[in-house]
């Protein structure tokens, strides 16, 4: 019988670090306050204690020497967890990241692998002023060499940071910051699946609303909406940015004929482009409307009063349902 226990995302990242770390001393967890102060919103909070300096310390403020460190820790065999301690501090590091870190392994033909994982409290919500609420996902998705998930519950938080730590490709790894006391039952001894799939939260018959992330919870809470008005919203988590699980995606698309995306980020040139395009080629003749995507304005993240208005929530989801089940 499986063992279950209710956390909140932040607590079963902790857990996740936790049990890496217990079963392989070569994985080190370092970021700017991780260690004694358990990082800015606590995640790592305690694994100093048991754990001491070797295992985990703090870094300087220098987000560029934070990925540094962690490629040339990995090149000495060990398994480098770092923390970027908000979203838009990232990308000092952008460089050793999209240069080195994704190159290393093919550059070297294989002889070298990238087994780092950068942490990233991402997305809005929080109140925060600027720099702290970005949503640089597609950045990262668009550059051949790295792999980019982001859970979405505390189930998939506690199993996928362990999947990330076990590859032996880099993983960049978006926290929902918003959602990091989201409660949830945590299966401490099996995991739901690979990290690299989507999982469709919601059966539906009328539209597929693909998202992750912070999202995630807003296309359920809108799906419920919508259910009391007649309309059956099937619901995907797609858990991976890079790689899509386009299978899952189209497959649902053939049952209900439209398909909406929504993140946070803004849609020019982003995840939602890349699934639209996609679906538009392996499932052209089964949409009875175009793929319309949510997201959020194409504008600089605005400052914590107007955030609200910024991030998609669950009318703005409803609308372009209309807009689908309008065709």
């Amino acid at each position: 019988m499986s063992n279950f226990v209710e956390l909140s995302i932040a607590k079963a990242i902790n857990a996740g670090l936790r049990k890496c770390m217990q079963e392989n001393p070569k994985v080190l967890m370092f970021g700017e306050d991780v260690a004694q102060l358990g990082g800015v919103f606590r995640v790592t909070e305690g694994l100093h204690a048991e754990f001491g300096d070797k295992q985990i310390f703090n870094s300087p403020i220098a987000e560029s020497g934070i990925v540094g460190t962690a490629i040339g820790l990995a090149m000495r065999g060990y398994r480098p967890v770092a923390e970027i301690q908000f979203d838009g501090f990232i990308f000092p590091a952008f460089d050793q990241i999209v240069t080195q870190l994704a190159k290393l392994q093919n550059r070297s033909e294989g002889y070298t692998t990238m087994p780092v994982v950068i942490r990233v409290p991402y997305g809005g919500g929080i109140g925060a002023v600027e720099h702290h609420s970005e949503s640089p996902e597609a950045y990262f998705a668009h550059t051949a060499g790295l792999r980019v998930i982001s859970p979405s519950n505390p189930n998939d938080a506690y199993w996928m940071i362990q999947q990330a730590i076990a590859s032996s490709d880099p993983v960049m790894f978006f926290e929902p910051k918003r959602r990091y006391w989201q409660k949830g039952p945590v299966n401490l001894d099996e995991p739901p699946m690979g990290p690299y799939q989507a999982r469709v939260l919601r059966e539906g018959t009328h539209v597929t609303l693909a998202t992750y992330g912070p999202m995630v919870a807003v296309a359920l809470q809108a799906a419920e909406i919508a259910a009391s008005e007649g309309t059956n919203i099937e619901v995907i988590d797609l858990r991976s940015i890079s790689p899509i699980d386009f299978g899952t995606i189209v497959n649902s698309v053939k049952k209900t004929g439209r398909l909406i995306v929504a993140h946070e980020d803004s849609t020019f040139v982003s995840v939602s482009s890349e699934v639209a395009a996609r679906v538009a080629e392996e499932a052209f003749y089964h949409l009875e409307a175009p793929v319309l995507r949510v997201g959020g304005f194409d504008v600089p993240y605005p400052a914590a009063k107007l955030e609200e208005v910024f991030l998609p929530d669950a009318d703005r989801i409803l609308e372009a349902v209309d807009r689908s089940m309008a065709y």
